[in-house]
């Protein structure tokens, strides 16, 4: 008896599914025209720009700092009244840079873009 050879079936070949993203490039969004970059920044570059355009920020920063080690360590050597004024001094400071702040960017949001 001959046996009989079923053919043998064939898997239809399929092609692999579509990646949706290229993680290796960023996406394409409809409508979105980034804005090349000119130059990357380093931290002390962009510090200095920033600086610059608002030097009161930095000051109020040191301000507070300077106030709060100092009250700190006025409350360590006893010295209340010290302290207390210090930490007055401090909160005067936080708020200085705060208003700072937000005249620096109310300045910004008034310039004419270049």
């Amino acid at each position: 008896m001959a046996a009989a050879t079923a053919p043998a079936e064939q898997t239809p070949k399929t092609s692999p599914a579509p990646v949706p993203f290229d993680f290796s490039q960023p996406p394409v969004i409809e409508g979105f025209d980034p804005l090349p970059r000119v130059k990357d920044e380093t931290f002390k570059e962009k510090f200095l720009r920033k600086t610059k355009e608002n030097p009161f920020v930095p000051l109020g920063c040191l301000g507070t700092a300077g106030a709060l080690m100092y009250g700190l360590r006025a409350f360590h050597q006893g010295k209340t009244r010290q302290s207390q004024l210090l930490m007055r001094g401090r909160i005067f400071a936080q708020g200085f840079t705060v208003c700072a702040i937000i005249f620096g960017v109310f300045t910004t949001a008034l310039k004419p873009k270049q």
